[in-house]
């Protein structure tokens, strides 16, 4: 199992938005993510910013984020929340997190 973490920032008006779409997320989204062996995924929100947390419990990370990136509801799903993040029109969305401490 791998552990991934995020950080982003969302712009402010967008904050509330930002947090209704995940309040009620779609059920086919939540399917294709656990798909693609997304497990004990979290979003925190401080401000306008977020940190993001998942474990990978797959054996091709790269691989299933392609086709997990390709799903149609994937693309539909980042249709609403992409343009909620401060630096969108950059493309720009995450900073991976370096991971210093564990212990299970």
């Amino acid at each position: 199992m791998q552990r991934f973490a995020f950080h982003s920032r969302l712009k402010p008006e967008k904050v509330d938005e930002y947090v209704r779409l995940h309040a009620e997320p779609w059920p086919e989204l939540l399917a294709v993510i656990r798909r693609h062996h997304i497990r004990n995924y979290s979003i925190s929100l401080w401000g306008t910013e977020l940190f993001t947390y998942y474990e990978y419990d797959g054996d091709d990370y790269a691989a299933d984020m392609a086709r997990m990136d390709a799903e149609p509801v994937m693309l539909a799903w980042w249709r609403h929340t992409k343009p909620c993040f401060l630096y969108h029109e950059q493309g720009w969305y995450y900073d991976d997190l370096r991971e210093i401490f564990y212990t299970p």
